[in-house]
């Protein structure tokens, strides 16, 4: 009977695995947040899942039909972009009375661990509309560079910090971090040994639906060594690392 018991308990354990969602569907990250209002603001849950992003807000005296609650799949967000402290959700919806721009909706969140994992967990599913302006605490960089940023008004001094699978740029002005996976970069250029641009998916607000550039004074000399390897790095993520494996096997023949 104890052998017909302990049986039957592993065939139920082996049908729950077999009948439970792979642990990618399962994963889960569920943030406390507030939104702003025109007028006051509420707090929530903002919750990142394998099937979309959805922010809803906490039960109050509010009624039910009154209180916020969104929900986006991946292929109905046009970027999110997560800051020290903020996660903004641009959607494809028009926003009648700013004469047809698209809604864009803001959350502020104390978890900064939390983000850096939604970040890890997001960068697979949203690609390239998916903007970290984290500082990438704990990367482990292969070389670094310091650096300061260009801007049209005022710019930033930091590092940029080069990695086998992501470009950070890390500073202390607030916003103005970076993590770029390579995939999210369209083209790097350099006009000097001290200046080089990298040019991302980032939208730019100036140029709507253009190419966001990062402009970097160099304080130390970026020698060419390094900059084919960041060539590389780029066209690997690109798919152009086949085609050199192709023509390698070739010329072995």
């Amino acid at each position: 009977m104890a052998l017909r018991t302990q049986t039957a308990t592993l065939a139920g354990g082996l049908m729950a695995l077999w009948l439970a969602p792979p642990l990618a569907a399962q994963a889960q990250f569920r943030l406390e947040a507030r939104h702003d209002h025109w007028r006051k603001h509420c707090t929530g849950t903002l919750a990142f899942t394998a099937g979309g992003v959805s922010y809803e807000e906490a039960p109050s005296k509010k009624k039910d039909r009154d209180r916020h609650a969104w929900r986006w799949a991946y292929t109905d967000i046009q970027q999110l972009d997560i800051g020290a402290g903020r996660v903004s959700v641009l959607t494809y919806r028009d926003v009648t009375w700013k004469l047809g721009a698209d809604r864009k909706l803001e959350f502020m969140v104390a978890d900064a661990a939390g983000l850096g994992q939604v970040y890890e967990f997001l960068k697979t599913r949203l690609d390239q509309r998916l903007v970290s302006r984290l500082a990438g605490d704990g990367f482990q960089p292969l070389w670094q560079l310091p650096v300061k940023r260009l801007g049209r008004i005022r710019g930033s001094e930091g590092a940029l910090l080069v990695g086998a699978d992501r470009i950070v740029y890390r500073t202390s002005r607030q916003g103005d971090s970076r993590t770029w996976g390579y995939e999210d970069i369209e083209n790097i250029s350099s006009a000097s040994r001290f200046q080089l641009t990298i040019t991302t998916f980032e939208r730019d607000k100036f140029h709507y639906g253009n190419y966001k550039g990062f402009n970097f004074q160099l304080k130390e000399a970026l020698d060419e060594a390094r900059y084919d390897e960041l060539w590389r790095r780029l066209n690997q993520s690109k798919g152009l690392k086949l085609i050199g494996s192709y023509r390698d096997k070739e010329e072995s023949k």
